[in-house]
């Protein structure tokens, strides 16, 4: 049994270099200071959220995503073809990004995130994930004014994405996560995405995660579940815990149990935690599941997430000393 992270962390809080980073994008943006010096900032920022994940407890961890806007432009910013427009709603959030439009046929040019894998990496001792946002995602949040219809544009992204992955695994990279949140608002069209995540995986040699949250899974777990990712990533928050997605997981992967609320600063109990990974553990093999916030931690405050992470890896620890 494990503890990890789903992606982003919070930047802001006190007593770090959040502050700092602010500044720096605020004078490179007026010229004042060179892009060099802009990364170096990045870089002392993400060194301290790796640290401050090692000194929580997490056996996993990402880099934070520091360098990231969101997760729609990160990527889409680097793809030729894209163009990026004005601030849009992401889903259902209090958050908001500047939504990418498709003005020519998209194309991979290099590596987005190795770079920054390899500066993580170098940071830590423990396992880093890297987190693509996934193709059916990243097209339905985006325009397009040359493809024809979204469709068309995924299917070009799974291909980009997917050489990104490649990369990503000739680097080194221990686990892929591939999020993909907007399958749960259009369920109907799972043979779409079932598609276009063939597509996205082809020839990846590494461990691959299939992350989705803002909702569960209920009505096409069989479809999910079958698809060939290695984890599975559940939001067990947003709609409740939801006993019939468990008792379908299939014997032979691993579970990513999504039960800390990253977006209500309400702190869970140490005994609520445990609660629900005994639940999961009716079905799944505690060495198969990593217990996780549901989505990512920048909805919230520093204080708060740390504090939900402490406490997430005391009940996993209490647990884990249980079973052994």
């Amino acid at each position: 049994m494990y503890t990890t992270v789903i992606g982003n962390y919070p930047k802001i809080g006190p007593k770090t270099r959040a502050s700092s980073l602010r500044k720096a994008i605020t004078k490179y943006q007026l010229n004042e200071i060179t892009e060099s010096e802009l990364r170096q900032c990045e870089n002392e920022v993400t060194s301290e959220i790796i640290r401050e994940q090692e000194d929580i407890g997490l056996d996993i961890l990402t880099d934070g995503h520091i360098r990231w806007d969101d997760p729609q432009t990160f990527f889409a910013s680097r793809i030729h073809g894209f163009q990026i427009n004005g601030l849009i709603r992401y889903f259902d959030t209090n958050t908001y990004y500047r939504q990418p439009v498709a003005i020519d046929k998209l194309e991979w040019i290099n590596p987005i995130s190795v770079n920054d894998y390899q500066f993580a990496e170098c940071c830590s001792d423990l396992p880093i994930k890297v987190v693509i946002t996934g193709p059916f995602t990243l097209a339905k949040l985006c325009q397009s004014r040359y493809y024809k219809n979204v469709d068309s544009m995924a299917k070009d992204l799974a291909i980009i994405l997917n050489k990104e992955a490649i990369a990503l695994a000739e680097a080194g990279v221990p686990i892929i996560q591939f999020d993909e949140p907007a399958i749960l608002r259009h369920k109907d069209q799972i043979p779409l995405f079932s598609s276009l995540m063939s597509v996205l995986l082809e020839g990846v040699t590494t461990r691959k995660a299939l992350c989705t949250y803002f909702g569960g899974l209920s009505g096409i777990e069989d479809e999910i579940f079958d698809l060939p990712f290695d984890i599975f990533n559940l939001d067990l928050v947003t709609n409740g815990f939801d006993l019939d997605s468990l008792k379908k997981f299939p014997v032979d992967k691993s579970i990513g149990l999504g039960i800390i609320d990253a977006r209500n600063v309400k702190l869970e109990s140490v005994d609520e935690i445990q609660s629900n990974i005994y639940k999961t553990c009716q079905w799944v093999d505690p060495e198969k599941i990593q217990v996780s916030p549901n989505c990512g931690l920048e909805f919230l405050p520093r204080s708060n997430a740390r504090s939900k992470l402490r406490r997430m890896v005391q009940a996993v620890t209490s647990v884990k000393e249980m079973i052994s």
